[in-house]
């Protein structure tokens, strides 16, 4: 199976600081203890052993707040190193867009090849457990301001953000039409226990959908089922296809995070079973195009 995998971390813990794995700790995603290791390219084609793996999308792994430019710069570096085969084709570089400095930080960015947008998680949830940030920016005005400087830089923007905060990304999406949006995780339904909580996953995803210039990578989806099966993943996949069509999805591993709950062989394997009965076509898509268009790589 030939792939583009659009969501893979990779971090050198000999020279880099990522403050979550100088502390790592247990969360609902997982045991970030077992992660407290290099991750490198070797190690990802290692992981992929029978799935070929053409090109990749590095998204920025949480390095040290204090430099994120530091990290685009190494992944730059490693990217034109001879043994790497270009990988990451492609980088999505972290920013404050809070921040005083996020014209500079994102001028930063722009200075290498292969960056070709941002993230900034976004994820506010009412449990502390699974709330990330603890404030809403996108209702930030300086935050705003600076969104608006990634069309001058041609960059596109990941949505890293939970169903209750869709409704407010479909209105960014609508007021910035030039720019690329790609969400997260599928979302990232994490309120399963009720029927209030699928609908609002649901009805979240499908406003998003209205919106052409958001595009959707279905990965991550072991960080809320850790005993995943093909069957307790087909209903997410199908519904998320359904919502954004064959031509606006792409399937992403989330290595080496979700390495915590299955292998890579088996997570594309699994995929690649949900969507047995698509046309050659969408299949082509879904794995491999939809990741070259929407990240131009």
């Amino acid at each position: 199976m030939q792939v583009v995998d659009p969501h893979i971390h990779l971090w050198d813990l000999k020279t880099h600081h990522y403050p979550w794995l100088a502390n790592p700790g247990v969360s609902f995603v997982g045991d970030a203890r077992e992660l407290k290791h290099d991750y490198l390219i070797d190690d990802l084609q290692a992981d992929a052993r029978d799935i070929e793996v053409l090109k990749v999308v590095h998204v920025e792994a949480n390095h040290d707040p204090a430099d994120p430019v530091e990290e685009t710069r190494w992944l730059q570096a490693v990217a034109d190193a001879g043994g790497s085969r270009g990988m990451p084709q492609g980088i999505v570089a972290a920013v404050d867009l809070s921040a005083p400095n996020a014209a500079q930080v994102l001028e930063g960015h722009a200075a290498f090849a292969n960056t070709r947008g941002v993230r900034q998680i976004l994820n506010v949830h009412e449990k502390p457990l699974y709330d990330y940030i603890g404030r809403h920016l996108m209702r930030d005005p300086l935050w705003r301001e600076n969104f608006s400087l990634l069309r001058r830089h041609d960059m596109s923007f990941d949505l890293q953000l939970y169903p209750s905060q869709m409704t407010e990304a479909a209105a960014l999406a609508h007021a910035h039409p030039g720019t690329q949006f790609v969400i997260n995780h599928a979302g990232m339904f994490v309120d399963r226990s009720s029927v209030e909580g699928f609908r609002a996953w649901r009805d979240g995803m499908r406003l998003l959908a209205t919106c052409e210039n958001v595009a959707v990578k279905i990965s991550g989806l072991a960080m809320f089922d850790h005993r995943w099966t093909v069957e307790s993943l087909r209903p997410y996949v199908l519904e998320t296809i359904d919502a954004f069509g064959t031509s606006r999805a792409m399937f992403a591993s989330n290595f080496p995070v979700d390495r915590l709950f299955g292998s890579y062989g088996d997570l594309w394997n699994a995929y690649a079973a949900i969507v047995e009965d698509a046309s050659d076509a969408e299949k082509d898509a879904l794995f491999r195009h939809n990741a070259e268009r929407v990240y131009r790589i």
